[in-house]
């Protein structure tokens, strides 16, 4: 029963995260008929997302904590009933800070309460093929450019903005709600204290150990500048295809095929972290990353930027996952969700930084070019700062500072 039921915990977890990051990342594709609807300027309208990521990592250790203390599985039906919720208050509001507080504030805080317990969960219910399980759980959520931004596209096409968010609010509430109720807590966390300590690593560690730890620090400043590497360049390559000439409906395209690579990308870096260690292939997928990005300052047509995007969407969605697998393989079961929860709160503030730079960049220049050279020294820093990190010692766990 628990070993085939940790697949529909993988499918819960998929359709969970797809749906939510679908409707946060919807905002991109309604940046500008906002603000020609509105005459919010678009430097306005993209703070709201960087407010979303804020509240997103603001959020992540503290929702990761609850799951840890309660399961899973409230805390991911709550985040459910208040995205649904949080989205319909969104599509009435009627003055831009009125839709950043709202945007921001609450979609970005419920988002929150489906990665890291999720994710958490996840790692808990798989001891072999870990990284492929939280690899497939990251495609889910990949598939939202391939789902949710092409039926954003379509709905802004046939009715306002408004009515449009309100129609994700109800798509929202209809999947979610019932996927959440499917989640359970992994059945090593149902054992005693005693029983579950040969499943862990470091199992004596504490909470504060673990916070303190260089090894924690290390993998929240990389997936902080990670994050910043490619935050940019997802919710700001859509507006700059259109800059160029490139019609609505294909610059979205452009975000379905990056959506399309990623699925590859998450399934192909899963197998190879199984295979020749998660913190290895993060290495290169971070390297690769920085140089994919900064290719697309030279691409303005359709094919290049397509062929870009599946390069860029390839290695950053493949990345992503491999934190959960390096945070498992060094850190106790029974605080995953804080720990994760942890990391998501750096990689969310990483992911705040694009779209606010991002549009004040083009707002003053008229030009996405810097972005993008910004997004490549930030994926260097990335790069360097993960070559640090260097796994828990039996030894080194005794001595980490209380």
């Amino acid at each position: 029963m628990n070993h085939s039921y940790r697949w529909v915990i993988v499918a819960a977890g998929g359709l969970l995260g797809c749906v939510a990051m679908g409707a946060m990342f919807s905002l991109p594709i309604f940046l500008r008929p906002m603000a020609q609807e509105t005459g919010w300027s678009v430097t306005g309208i993209s703070t709201a997302m960087t407010i979303g990521f804020l509240a997103l990592a603001a959020a992540s250790m503290v929702w990761g904590n609850l799951s840890d203390r309660f399961g899973p599985r409230p805390v991911v039906f709550t985040g459910s009933v208040v995205l649904a919720a949080s989205l319909a208050l969104v599509s009435r509001a009627e003055s831009l800070v009125e839709f950043q507080l709202l945007f921001g504030l609450l979609v970005g805080t419920a988002t929150a309460a489906v990665f890291a317990p999720m994710m958490a969960c996840v790692t808990g219910w798989f001891d072999t093929q870990r990284s492929l399980a939280v690899s497939l759980v990251s495609a889910g959520m990949g598939m939202a450019p391939m789902t949710m931004a092409p039926l954003a596209a379509w709905l802004v096409t046939v009715h306002d903005w408004r009515t449009s968010m309100l129609i994700i609010a109800g798509i929202a509430a209809l999947l979610m709600i019932p996927a959440a109720l499917l989640v359970r807590r992994p059945p090593a966390l149902e054992r005693g204290q005693t029983e579950m300590a040969a499943d862990l690593p470091q199992s004596d560690m504490t909470v504060r150990q673990a916070l303190r730890s260089p090894q924690f620090v290390t993998l929240m400043l990389a997936n902080f500048f990670c994050c910043a590497t490619h935050s940019g360049p997802i919710f700001h390559t859509v507006s700059y295809a259109v800059t160029c000439g490139v019609p609505m409906l294909a610059a979205v395209s452009i975000y379905s095929v990056e959506g399309l690579a990623g699925m590859f990308g998450r399934i192909g870096f899963g197998l190879a972290g199984d295979r020749f260690g998660a913190r290895r292939i993060l290495v290169i997928g971070l390297l690769a990353q920085a140089f994919g990005v900064l290719a697309y300052v030279f691409v303005s047509t359709l094919g290049p930027f397509y062929a870009v995007a599946a390069l860029v969407g390839f290695i950053y969605a493949g990345t992503m996952p491999l934190y959960a697998v390096i945070i498992r393989e060094n850190f106790p079961l029974r605080m995953m969700g804080t720990i994760i929860g942890g990391s998501a709160m750096a990689g969310s503030l990483g992911m705040s930084t694009g779209p606010l730079l991002g549009g004040m960049i083009y707002d003053r220049f008229d030009s996405y070019a810097f972005m993008y050279i910004g997004s490549w020294g930030m994926g260097l820093a990335a790069v360097l700062i993960l070559m640090t990190f260097r796994p828990f010692t039996a030894r080194q766990a005794e001595m980490a500072p209380a």
